[in-house]
């Protein structure tokens, strides 16, 4: 008869009990029906959107601009996925999204034409992510307070360059992208980007050695110090990587509106916050979801094009979006609690 092999002498590893499912199969289930659960809310918005307004809500248009306005959030709450999952915060991303959009469309800037909008856009998002990464990172400031800096900063600069003016972009290979003839297969090109963006914050959160690095920076900084994990340029990498995602970001909004003003952004620090967490990315940092994040975008932006078909007022849809905060907030300090 086979006798059970004992651990060794001084092992830390714990047998779980017989019946007892392993510790990644109950957070793979976790995570399973936190996705159902966002994805029944999803469908339960467009099932009142259906019955409350069905010609205008069920219509073709109307999707796809539900689709394309949440591609520009989306494209930001993926960077902020990120940092969050790190344990860190962005409240920039707003006013660098607006700075990127005013700076890639001034006229010495069209002059250029596309690639000089879209290199000019990009580079300013990383630009900003580079100087809110080296604060926090290698300055060592409260990731709160620079970012708040940044705001300012960059919502300050935004209002100098146009003078509180709207400037509208001439190139006409940008203009005709917004434009419905330029659908593949009836997918605005924000969307396939917005999908693009996702599939590759997916994959590198999920499968790469920098997506493992980032959640082992939120979860315990020193222990992944200790690990031999460069803590501080992780972050700053994170930061970089935020940036870029508000560059994207701001390019598609330019694509959406068709110029570039210092209001663009508006925000959106907040709605990326919200959509990441009632995701459940944790803001106390250690666990992230991409999936999730991208489900709380399309809730978010589902509710704000519900209330706008009903004419309700945006203060009563504020306050639908605290709760729904409030709400997601309290059920992850409840499965925290659970799992301790």
């Amino acid at each position: 008869m086979t006798q059970p092999v004992s651990p060794p002498r001084g092992s830390t590893d714990k047998v779980p009990p017989m019946g007892e499912p392993p510790a990644w199969r109950t957070l793979a289930a976790r995570a399973d029906v936190r996705t159902l659960s966002l994805l029944g809310v999803l469908v339960a918005l467009i099932v009142i959107g259906g019955i409350t307004k069905p010609d205008e809500f069920l219509d073709t248009r109307n999707l796809q601009l539900v689709l394309t306005q949440a591609s520009v959030i989306g494209v930001v709450t993926v960077g902020m996925t990120f940092v969050i999952t790190s344990g860190g915060i962005d409240l920039s991303v707003g006013a660098i999204v607006a700075l990127s959009s005013v700076w890639a469309t001034t006229v010495a800037t069209q002059e250029y034409g596309f690639a000089g909008i879209l290199f000019t856009a990009v580079l300013v998002g990383v630009g900003c992510g580079l100087v809110n990464g080296l604060l926090i990172a290698y300055g060592g400031m409260v990731p709160f307070i620079a970012t708040l800096a940044m705001l300012a900063s960059a919502r300050g600069l935004a209002l100098q360059i146009t003078d509180g003016k709207t400037q509208i972009v001439t190139i006409d290979g940008i203009l005709k992208l917004g434009e419905r003839d330029s659908y593949v297969l009836g997918i605005p090109p924000l969307v396939l980007v917005f999908a693009v963006v996702t599939i590759i914050g997916w994959l590198i959160l999920n499968r790469t050695t920098f997506g493992r690095r980032t959640v082992a920076v939120g979860g315990n900084a020193e222990a992944a110090r200790l690990a031999g994990i460069d803590v501080r340029r992780q972050r700053l990498y994170l930061y970089l990587l935020s940036g870029l995602c508000c560059g994207i970001a701001a390019f598609l909004l330019i694509i959406l509106s068709g110029s570039g003003q210092n209001t663009n952004g508006n925000l959106y620090e907040l709605d990326a916050i919200a959509a990441a967490i009632i995701g459940g990315t944790l803001l106390s940092g250690g666990r992230g979801t991409i999936t999730g994040s991208v489900l709380g975008v399309l809730i978010f932006t589902t509710i704000t094009n519900i209330f706008a078909l009903n004419n309700l007022q945006s203060d009563v849809q504020q306050i639908a979006k605290g709760a729904i905060i409030v709400a997601a907030v309290l059920v992850q300090r409840r499965t925290a609690a659970s799992s301790t």
